[in-house]
């Protein structure tokens, strides 16, 4: 089953609007059974359980935002390319505490009508009080 442009913009826009609630279960509802997922610093899980588990912990901090930047559909391969901003508390300990935004690019392929891929990449800078930051992992 291949989604309409439409179709796929209302599903990523009820997608987002879950992440933004902190909805765990709201965001893996468009997942695959057998998604992977490879975030920015090279970690992997595949299938919902792990993606679950790999995913939880950040959830229940309740403390990030994901900022929709711009969105490119491509209905005929069922790709999109989502441009982003992430604000959250700076994990690094140089910056604990203070807030940090963080530029990057979600590659998703869709199969069937649900995520199979979201492939996450991330700038190697990101901004804290005004100024750029090196990413440090």
């Amino acid at each position: 089953m291949k989604l309409s442009r439409e179709e796929i913009l209302t599903a990523l826009k009820r997608w987002n609007e879950a992440w933004g609630r902190y909805d765990l279960e709201g965001v893996l509802a468009l997942m695959a059974p057998d998604v992977v997922f490879e975030n920015w610093t090279g970690g992997k899980a595949v299938g919902l359980e792990a993606l679950r588990k790999a995913w939880q912990p950040w959830f229940a901090q309740r403390d990030f935002r994901f900022i929709e930047e711009e969105m490119f559909v491509d209905e005929v391969d069922q790709k999109v390319l989502f441009r982003w901003h992430l604000e959250w508390p700076c994990p690094d300990k140089a910056h604990a505490g203070q807030q940090e935004r963080r530029h990057g690019v979600d590659v998703i392929h869709l199969k069937d009508g649900k995520i199979i891929n979201k492939l996450t990449f991330s700038k190697t800078t990101l901004t804290i009080g005004g100024q750029r930051c090196p990413l440090h992992l």
